[in-house]
């Protein structure tokens, strides 16, 4: 005879204990994951190059990770957190504070197509105005040590330790930044990296502070890169993020199109920029430094003594402070796959 469903109060405590153990299981393991991740600020020149884009994104989609905030540094840091704020009210994060960071001019960057009529005031989240005061309040704030993932030239940053030396001793510095024995591209040459040379100054503050520093260097950030499936799963995903993520790339490639071509026509720009967008990645330097605050395992690291020089080169000097850099991947092709795996998730 067929019967209704079964109550749950009708099972004997045998039958039931294994499903209430498991349940038990789960949320153990679920609170433990949440504890346990590490409590992180994003410093981050987004605009200025789609790199920054997809470090955000990874980094929304990381666990490990706990984003008590994200700060814009470089030109129009108050336009760039547009972006910011908009990317995560799209992802759902808006318990994530944006900050805005040095401003240092009222200019347009790429992207801003993307967030045209976006109210920054209506944000959902916290936004504050002054970012590195906000970054600093964070650190000395925080039971546990802060990990800051800079991505950036370093104007927020040395603002910060000129204001609070004392962060320092509470946070441990992630970045990309430098270029140790290989230049762009994977050349033999070391360059005067960008995120370095753009604002060196800044970046020998941060680099003499008294935090621990890691940091990938070109010689590994500068070889990444997203194509044929690897590419196509996160360009086919659908999800908030990725979506907004193409959005942007999509904003981005348009822009800079424009600004090469001053009289292109509107149908060859179309056609050029979905050439791009649908074909690869750019080079996404930023996103290693993000792998490089949950893990290390598919990099050799390497702790070198190392001097900003005023050119914006880092050399290896005897004395100088001791960085832990990521001179070399041990599996180029796996850290591709954890790429798509958190994002295509």
């Amino acid at each position: 005879m067929m019967t209704g469903p079964r109550s749950w109060a009708s099972f004997s405590w045998h039958k039931k204990a294994p499903v209430l153990l498991a349940t038990v299981t789960v949320l153990a393991f679920v609170n433990a994951a949440s504890a346990a991740a590490k409590p992180v600020i994003l410093d981050t020149d987004i605009c200025d190059d789609i790199d920054d884009t997809w470090a955000l994104a990874l980094l929304l989609q990381s666990p490990e990770l706990d984003c008590k905030l994200v700060t814009t540094a470089v030109g129009n840091t108050e336009a760039k957190a547009k972006v910011v704020a908009r990317f995560l009210e799209r992802a759902g994060r808006t318990e994530i504070p944006v900050g805005i960071g040095v401003q240092q001019h009222d200019g347009t960057h790429r992207q801003m197509g993307w967030v045209e009529g976006y109210d920054l005031s209506a944000y959902p989240g916290a936004v504050y105005k002054d970012g590195v005061q906000a970054l600093i309040d964070i650190v000395m704030k925080s039971p546990e040590r802060v990990t800051i993932i800079a991505v950036g030239p370093l104007p927020n940053i040395a603002a910060a330790l000129d204001r609070e030396l004392r962060i320092a001793e509470k946070a441990d510095f992630v970045g990309m930044h430098g270029s140790i024995y290989k230049g762009y591209g994977g050349s033999g040459t070391p360059s005067a990296e960008y995120n370095v040379v753009a604002d060196a100054k800044a970046c020998r503050k941060a680099f003499t502070a008294a935090w621990p520093i890691t940091i990938t260097p070109l010689d590994t950030c500068g070889l990444v890169h997203l194509r044929g499936e690897k590419y196509q799963k996160v360009l086919r995903r659908g999800s908030p993020i990725t979506d907004s993520l193409i959005e942007n790339y999509r904003h981005w490639q348009t822009d800079g199109l424009r600004s090469e071509r001053k009289d292109i026509a509107a149908a060859e720009l179309t056609r050029l920029a979905n050439d791009r967008i649908n074909s690869a990645s750019t080079t996404l330097f930023d996103a290693v430094a993000v792998y490089l605050a949950i893990r290390t395992d598919l990099v050799r690291m390497e702790p070198l003594p190392i001097e900003v020089t005023d050119d914006g080169h880092t050399r290896i000097v005897e004395g100088a402070k001791v960085i832990h850099c990521a001179v070399e991947w041990k599996s180029l092709e796996g850290f591709e796959d954890f790429l798509v795996e958190r994002l295509a998730k």
